[in-house]
């Protein structure tokens, strides 16, 4: 039976040394992508978080060139007010 006697060598070195930062790599990025999908990465789309003004400053921008009338500005205004709750 062979035992090994602790000469790698120079691959089994680089091989070891990329096997290393491959695992934590993954391990953090496993950590961060979990993280962002319970923390505040998806609070900023919720009804009355901070992107809730995200629709009313791009209906805004669609009156302000043109694209819609007072009425239809209004009544988009109305309804997105009325989605989020104020």
């Amino acid at each position: 039976m062979m035992y090994w006697d602790g000469n790698m060598g120079v691959w089994g070195y680089i091989l070891m040394g990329l096997s290393f930062v491959l695992f934590w790599g993954a391990v953090i990025t496993a950590i961060v992508l979990f993280s962002r999908s319970v923390g505040a990465g998806n609070r900023r789309y919720e009804a009355g978080g901070a992107g809730a003004g995200i629709a009313e400053h791009l209906l805004a921008e669609r009156f302000a060139r043109g694209e819609i009338d007072e009425s239809e500005y209004t009544a988009r205004l109305t309804v997105l007010r009325r989605g989020r709750g104020t």
